[in-house]
């Protein structure tokens, strides 16, 4: 295989030519628009009508607007006031936290298929209800199970944009989740897109692996694989 065949099975940027020293200029011109796509996708707000069809219940982090939500990461990992009055205590056996992280268009894209088909696998699962979060990060799911009362949180969030993938999901798992937890003590699936890893498959993945979770009572590093193999 060579290069320009590659080409079309990626959208890394390979075989994309030279014009002396220089890049030809249809390459930087791609460049440039695969960058304002990543910077659009970080700045673009969350539409919450995306999954309005499973009625979440809309929350809120400490990050009052986009701006701050770049500059303090930490404000993205705890919920406002506001949104702790809307959240009614379990017990679940899992919690599942939409946020928009750093790119809602990957909400706008992918979020829906993937929980038609995580639902369809977690058919025999008491699940809290939907939750989605505007200026959410990754930690903010350890709270919000935390209240809910559920044995294990799910959030799925955009990912940071790359070049070639402004529309990224990523999934992580925690068992018991609190504040203070590591992302040792975490799963994740990650690159959920079309272009990817498909958003129903990857549901297929997660489930297995909450399964897998629920059974072992643990997730992260302790958790290698959904085969019920596990660190010593």
């Amino acid at each position: 295989m060579n290069l320009l065949q590659l080409r079309q099975l990626t959208t890394a940027r390979v075989a994309i030519g030279r014009a002396g020293h220089s890049l030809p200029t249809s390459e930087l011109l791609h460049f440039q628009f695969a960058h304002a796509r990543a910077r659009d996708a970080v700045w673009a707000p969350l539409d919450p009508a995306c999954l309005a069809s499973f009625h979440p219940i809309h929350l809120t982090s400490q990050a009052s607007d986009r701006a701050t939500y770049l500059r303090r990461p930490d404000l993205g990992r705890s919920l406002d006031p506001a949104s702790h009055n809307r959240l009614n205590s379990g017990p679940h056996d899992a919690a599942i936290i939409v946020a928009d992280g750093l790119s809602a268009q990957a909400i706008h894209n992918h979020a829906k298929p993937f929980l038609e088909a995580l639902l369809v696998a977690l058919n025999d699962w008491n699940l809290a209800p939907l939750t989605l979060v505007r200026q959410g990060r990754v930690a903010i799911a350890d709270e919000i199970g935390q209240l809910l009362n559920a044995k294990l949180a799910l959030i799925l969030i955009g990912e940071r944009p790359g070049l070639g993938s402004p529309d990224s999901l990523g999934a992580y798992l925690t068992w018991d989740p609190k504040p203070g937890r590591t992302d040792a003590e975490r799963l994740c699936v990650s690159n959920i897109r079309t272009e990817g890893f498909a958003p129903a498959l990857a549901a297929a993945k997660v489930a297995a692996l909450m399964h897998e979770a629920r059974k072992h009572r643990v997730t992260g590093v302790a958790l290698t694989s959904t085969d019920g193999n596990r660190l010593p």
